[in-house]
C-alpha cells in the first residue's frame, strides 16, 4: 500500500482516504443499477442507503472541521438511512459531494493542526483522532459497499486489488518493476 514515502501523517491520510474513494467509486460503477437501492435483508443497507449515510458523516465532520462540532445541527443522521437516492447520478454527486469536503479540508491541514481540538458530539478530539475515527468509518462503510457490489456484479466483477490465486504473479512483476505497487 505504499503510495510514497512519507513522514506527514496528513499527506498519508489523503493517500488513504484517496485510496479508499477509489475502491468505492470502482465498486460502484460495476454494480448494475438496478441492484443501487438493493437491500439484501430488511435490516440491510443498500448501495444508494451506504452512500447517502457516508456523505452525511463526510460533509457534518468535514465542513468547518477546526471550528465547529464535528456533528452539525443540521445533519439528520436517521434520514440518512430513508429515502436513499434512487438514480446513479443522483448518488454519484452525492459520493463525489461528502468526498469534496474531506480532500477541501484536509489540503488545508498541516501536520502542525494535528494536535488541535476539536469536537464530535461535543466530545474533546485531537484533530488525530478525528481523522482517525473518521478514516475508520469511512472504510467500514466502503467496505460494505464493495462487497454489495461485487455481490450483485456476479462472475460481471473485475477485482479491485490482486486477484485471487495471483499474489504470486503481482509479487514477481513487482520485483522485476514491470508495475507498481500504486
Amino acid at each position: 500500500m505504499a503510495l510514497e514515502l512519507t513522514t506527514s501523517y496528513v499527506k498519508d491520510t489523503i493517500s488513504l482516504f484517496r485510496l479508499y474513494k477509489g475502491l468505492g467509486d470502482r465498486a460502484i460503477a460495476q454494480a448494475p443499477d438496478a441492484s443501487l437501492t438493493v437491500e439484501l435483508d430488511p435490516e440491510s443497507n443498500s448501495i444508494a442507503t451506504l452512500v447517502k449515510h457516508l456523505s452525511g458523516n463526510l460533509r457534518s465532520r468535514w465542513t468547518d472541521f477546526l471550528t465547529s462540532d464535528g456533528e452539525k445541527p443540521t445533519r439528520n443522521r436517521d434520514g440518512e438511512f430513508e429515502a436513499p437516492p434512487q438514480s446513479r447520478p443522483e448518488l454519484l454527486e452525492m459520493w463525489e459531494g461528502g468526498w469534496r469536503c474531506v480532500f477541501e479540508t484536509l489540503d488545508t491541514l498541516t501536520d502542525a493542526d494535528l494536535e488541535r481540538t476539536v469536537r464530535i458530539r461535543t466530545e474533546a478530539h485531537s484533530v488525530m483522532q478525528a481523522i482517525n475515527r473518521s478514516l475508520t468509518h469511512t472504510v467500514y462503510h466502503v467496505g460494505q459497499i464493495v462487497f454489495l457490489a461485487k455481490h450483485f456484479a456476479g462472475e460481471k466483477w473485475t477485482t479491485l486489488t490482486i486477484p485471487r490465486g495471483r499474489s504470486a504473479h503481482f509479487n514477481a512483476r513487482v520485483a522485476s518493476g514491470e508495475i507498481s505497487q500504486r
